[in-house]
């Protein structure tokens, strides 16, 4: 195992560390905690978003905290949900005052933790409500998950509702446009080559040279089949057209997103979107706006995966309304 690391169960400690030290002026840490927050958090009647899960995805979801997307995140250790005690620290820290909402990936583990957060911060009086994020279309159930996997088109969610909560929305606002974007995103992924859990030091699973995992898990979870290395025109076909059995986005606009999973090259990720492109362009669905990068990694996983947004006025509006976070600006 090669890392740059110091111990590998210091990870997420050392690493929230070093975003604190980048981005000085934007986000805070608890202390004692492994909870970042916005700088200037509570910000008063405004509400509060709060996301996280396990480490080895950055920059979810630290990254995403600031003006117009989540005000706190938590961070389990990698691959492990971060417990009820730390989430209940990130709501008690964004509280303004009209409540928080949580935004939670569909993992057994996180979506207890959450659940039982929320319902502590409820005992003390903080209105606290919440989305589940299932936008993976590959399986139905996984060995972490009861119901579709949350994956990369929980970034959508970050900014469409916090976008939301940082114009005024109510707390009941804010949970009407997050449950639309659930509704209308769909996310589809594929893995060339394992990850490595820095406490484990080796790859969490094997494949072989020549061969691709087509609907993994960001946790290396199994996909759907296991095939040859073929082009990125045919993986584009293979992962939308999964997509596009699932959900109708004939006639309408649609947001991309085009996600490494840690280590591919931007330039295979942007070969991936020019046939994703051609794809929608040839069903008649019109592309608005298009992200290309790393967004919800899996450590140092090679491969990616397709996001689509079915878009409407307002969630337009929201998708482009400002944002200034370490890893997102808009």
């Amino acid at each position: 195992m090669k890392k740059i690391i110091n111990d590998p169960n210091q990870v997420v400690q050392d690493m929230l560390k070093g975003m604190v030290a980048a981005f000085p002026n934007d986000v805070k840490q608890l202390p004692d905690t492994t909870v970042i927050v916005r700088k200037e958090s509570p910000v008063a009647n405004k509400v509060g978003l709060v996301s996280g899960g396990g480490s080895g995805h950055e920059p979810s979801h630290a990254g995403y905290v600031g003006k117009g997307m989540l005000d706190g995140a938590v961070a389990g250790e990698v691959f492990t949900s971060p417990t009820p005690d730390q989430v209940f620290e990130a709501i008690k820290a964004v509280d303004g005052g009209a409540g928080v909402f949580l935004v939670i990936k569909n993992y057994t583990g996180d979506v207890m933790n959450f659940e039982m957060a929320a319902e502590m911060a409820e005992a003390e009086g903080i209105k606290v409500a919440q989305v589940v994020v299932n936008d993976d279309v590959a399986v139905e159930n996984s060995s972490f998950t009861t119901g579709r996997r949350g994956i990369a088109g929980t970034i959508f969610v970050h900014k469409i509702a916090g976008a939301k909560a940082e114009a005024g929305g109510s707390l009941e606002d804010v949970k009407t446009v997050a449950e639309k974007v659930v509704a209308n995103v769909r996310s589809m992924g594929m893995a060339l080559t394992p990850c490595t859990i820095p406490a484990a030091g080796k790859p969490s699973f094997e494949i072989a040279e020549n061969e691709m995992e087509i609907g993994m898990g960001i946790h290396g979870e199994p996909g759907i089949k296991r095939k040859e290395i073929a082009s990125a025109n045919d993986i584009a076909d293979e992962l939308v057209a999964k997509i596009l059995e699932d959900i109708d986005y004939s006639g309408s606009e649609v947001a991309v997103m085009i996600n490494g999973l840690g280590s591919t090259p931007e330039m295979e990720l942007f070969i991936l979107n020019a046939r994703v492109s051609e794809i929608l362009a040839e069903k008649g669905i019109k592309v608005y706006k298009t992200f290309v990068g790393e967004y919800m990694t899996s450590l140092e996983m090679a491969g990616c995966s397709v996001s689509l947004l079915k878009l409407d006025d307002e969630l337009k509006e929201l998708l482009d309304a400002e944002a200034v976070t370490p890893a997102f600006r808009a």
